[in-house]
């Protein structure tokens, strides 16, 4: 059963814009053929959400879509899938999370159209 393991220890970084993980963080997702363990290492730096300003109003505070955008950066930093695989545990996790059907399909289709331009910056 895919699941995250533990609290995700954040703090935020001088330019007031990116997070850097003061734990490990730990997810474990079911969409591989092997149930695949994805560590996050202490340190890496995240914006949580990198979408379009026209997204952001469906982006509420309280959300827990936080946990997810950590999963989905670090697979776009580690290229440890494919961008297909990376957006699709994406997609996942926020069920996971016990996110609105409709609004982790609305983030899950806004990462596969606009996705390619970070998953190939990085």
């Amino acid at each position: 059963m895919s699941r995250f393991t533990e609290k995700i220890i954040v703090s935020l970084e001088p330019d007031g814009k990116k997070w850097r993980l003061e734990a490990d963080f730990e997810y474990y997702t079911d969409l591989t053929q092997e149930r695949t363990y994805i560590k996050i290492p202490a340190g890496f730096e995240t914006d949580f959400a990198s979408i379009p300003k026209i997204f952001l109003p469906f982006l509420e505070y309280r959300d827990k879509f936080n946990k997810a955008s950590v999963i989905h950066d670090w697979l776009y930093h580690s290229k440890q899938f494919d961008r297909k695989l990376a957006d699709r545990i994406f997609l996942e996790a926020m069920e996971v999370l016990g996110i609105a059907k409709w609004k982790r399909y609305l983030f899950y289709y806004i990462v596969r159209i606009f996705g390619w331009r970070y998953y190939n910056e990085r």
